[in-house]
């Protein structure tokens, strides 16, 4: 897949996750979006590098999915942690 699919792969991610995980959100639409981006590379990453599932070149393959939403909602959970009271 090239830059642009993995941008729209967590685009996509990075809304699936907030709609499971609803709530306010201290960043906002935008941070939502960039921890979406950011959990699927980083999903990718983690699952071709220690889960032994190579990232494959086919953009409807669900384990590049699943791990692509597994990383936003890490990310999107460690950012609430981190910065949850800061809209208050």
């Amino acid at each position: 897949m090239t830059i642009i699919s993995w941008i729209i792969l967590g685009l996509l991610a990075g809304a699936i996750a907030k709609f499971l995980l609803p709530g306010r959100d201290p960043g906002g639409l935008i941070g939502t979006t960039l921890i979406g981006i950011a959990g699927a590379f980083i999903g990718g990453w983690i699952s071709a590098r220690w889960m032994d599932h190579p990232i494959t070149k086919d953009f409807y393959d669900g384990t590049t999915w699943a791990a692509a939403i597994g990383g936003s909602l890490v990310l999107l959970i460690a950012y609430r942690l981190l910065f949850g009271n800061s809209r208050d």
